[in-house]
């Protein structure tokens, strides 16, 4: 039964998606809702990324302004999901997800709405991409925008390979093995409004100095990046956007604010191309990691292009 959502509050509102146990126990995902959704021909689904969980109301408005429904999915063991029996955003493999992201958009669908663009940042993206090519022949979306998805790794080209190799060893002899290369606290700082961005969310949820990277999360996602970098077939009309540029500076630098400090930027253009036979890719300059917390003169951008990639592949859907 919808609640009101206590971390957004009015406006928004919860309903918890039972899942089956794994080896830690019990557990859910959390299906979140834009108030009031009616009868809107086409809904968006959000799914977040690594150490992250749904928080972007600004982001729910411009499609609730455009006249779509808005919803989002906070994955199993992250955000609102997270239960104290639980190791933060673990998972052995992302075809874990699959469940929620069935659940949640044939829930969707049930609500009224004939058509479903699944919004995915980051890992999510890269979840989001694998799911709807393994559910290309039904129950997948009608149209896919990704934002900077964690489509490779920043490593060598020579290394990869190695690297690729000790996780699939080591990801499933010890899965909760701590990777020594965690996150850097300087992406977080740089979009919390109590250090030096203008965004509120949880701490407690998405913490400034991030969440143990683990090794069978970590080959997990080598395994998905493997799967995408061999082609995927996904039919649907694709966006994928990423800054034009990426920086990982040790200490504070005013480039925080205009590039992606997290992933690389050019190797996700470089596989965009991957996702599918249908995939536009867009470029944004001074684009932040998650696009939509970039500078307002940036995000300005970054909604004008997802307005004209909507115009261009959304009507066509109405006939689907």
């Amino acid at each position: 039964m919808a609640q009101i959502d206590p971390l957004l509050g009015d406006g928004f509102t919860v309903t918890e998606i039972p899942l089956a146990a794994d080896a830690e126990g019990p557990n859910v995902a959390t299906l979140i809702r834009s108030e009031p959704a009616g009868d809107e021909e086409t809904a968006v689904l959000y799914v977040h990324g690594y150490v992250d969980y749904f928080f972007q109301r600004e982001l729910a408005a411009f499609h609730r302004q455009r006249g779509m429904a808005f919803y989002a999915l906070d994955l199993r063991k992250s955000g609102r999901s997270l239960r104290p029996h639980q190791t933060p955003y673990f998972v052995r493999d992302l075809t874990e997800y699959y469940a929620e992201l069935d659940h949640a958009i044939a829930a969707v669908r049930a609500a009224g709405h004939r058509r479903v663009i699944v919004n995915g940042h980051s890992t999510g993206g890269l979840t989001a991409a694998l799911w709807a090519h393994d559910r290309r022949d039904g129950g997948g979306p009608d149209a896919l925008a990704l934002n900077s998805p964690f489509f490779d790794l920043d490593l060598p080209g020579a290394v990869r390979p190695v690297a690729d190799g000790l996780l699939a060893v080591l990801g499933p002899r010890r899965p909760y093995q701590v990777i020594p290369r965690g996150l850097s606290e300087l992406y977080a700082q740089s979009i919390h409004r109590d250090h030096r961005g203008e965004w509120e969310f949880d701490l407690t949820l998405k913490p400034i100095a991030g969440i143990p990277i683990r090794a069978a999360w970590l080959n997990a996602v080598v395994q998905g990046q493997r799967r995408l970098h061999a082609g995927l077939a996904v039919p649907v009309p694709t966006l994928v956007m990423c800054s034009t540029m990426s920086s990982a500076p040790r200490d504070w630098d005013d480039v925080l604010h205009r590039s992606d400090s997290v992933l690389d930027a050019h190797r996700i253009a470089r596989w965009a191309p991957a996702v599918g036979p249908h995939v536009t890719v867009v470029r944004v300059q001074d684009g932040m990691h998650d696009l939509v917390l970039s500078v307002p003169a940036v995000r300005a951008t970054v909604y004008a292009e997802i307005d004209r990639w909507l115009d261009s592949y959304v009507p066509s859907l109405q006939a689907a």
